[in-house]
């Protein structure tokens, strides 16, 4: 009971929209920030505390972190919310991970496999890769074919998200990402832009979940007005807290040398 009066001290503050039990799990969770956060995923989202509890385990707030181009961005948001009690416009990076935990498919970290694989492994525990993706999304196909003339290709998986009231289109790639890739994720987007997207959805997303990028490459390959294709690692593992702390240190340095260079 100590404990929790120190990590929650104006008890009159806190939200009657999450229960006893809620609570009692977010004090596992030592930083304030990474509470908030959780706090207001858990009332928007109607999380239950098996779904907060695996959103802790899989460090959910430290993932989220790390997709962002400002990593103090989510956090400000959050801070919002909390204070002012209202819906935040949600943007397509508030729903971007990295990396991705895909533990729940039983894939082994070392093992050979393909991406069908993959994808069937997917599909055979949907429910816990839509609570991977995050709220407001619905599964729409696999293998969303795209006829150009007389030749097809096929989109991996496709989703739509009622938050955002946008597509999401995910290519899985068991290797490295290349630049070849990000070409093809470009040409699925822009294809949905011009003949699936209706005139009151909101831009497409595409992301490339992938078992490794060069985020160089990345910025490199994308195109300025490409702002809404996305390339994010899975882990078939649970990544330590320790190494993702790591990678947000790493992570900060790098955007703050950016910012110095640009400043320059």
């Amino acid at each position: 009971m100590k404990k929790f009066y120190l990590t929650f001290p104006k008890g009159d503050a806190l939200s009657d929209q999450i229960s006893w039990t809620h609570y009692r799990i977010l004090l596992k969770v030592d930083s304030e920030k990474a509470r908030n956060f959780y706090i207001n995923e858990s009332i928007k989202g109607h999380w239950g505390t098996r779904t907060l509890e695996r959103a802790i385990l899989t460090q959910l707030y430290e993932r989220t972190l790390l997709a962002k181009k400002d990593n103090e961005a989510i956090t400000d948001l959050v801070e919002e919310v909390k204070t002012n009690e209202q819906e935040p416009e949600y943007t397509p990076e508030y729903f971007i991970k990295d990396p991705y935990n895909l533990s729940f498919t039983g894939i082994k970290a070392n093992s050979k496999f393909y991406e069908k694989n993959l994808e069937q492994a997917l599909m055979d525990k949907l429910q816990d890769f839509i609570l991977e993706l995050g709220r407001g999304f619905a599964f729409v196909g696999r293998q969303y074919r795209i006829n150009i003339e007389e030749d097809n290709y096929y989109v991996d998986l496709v989703f739509y998200n009622y938050i955002l009231k946008c597509f999401l289109l995910i290519d899985l790639k068991t290797t490295k990402l290349n630049h070849q890739d990000i070409g093809q994720m470009d040409f699925y987007v822009k294809y949905f832009e011009k003949e699936v997207r209706q005139h009151n959805d909101n831009p497409t997303i595409g992301l490339i979940l992938c078992a490794d990028k060069n985020n160089k490459m990345v910025k490199y390959t994308l195109l300025d007005d490409s702002k809404n294709i996305f390339a994010s690692e899975y882990k078939l593992y649970l990544p330590s807290v320790e190494m993702l702390e790591k990678e947000l240190i790493e992570e900060k340095e790098r955007i703050e040398q950016e910012q110095r260079l640009n400043e320059n």
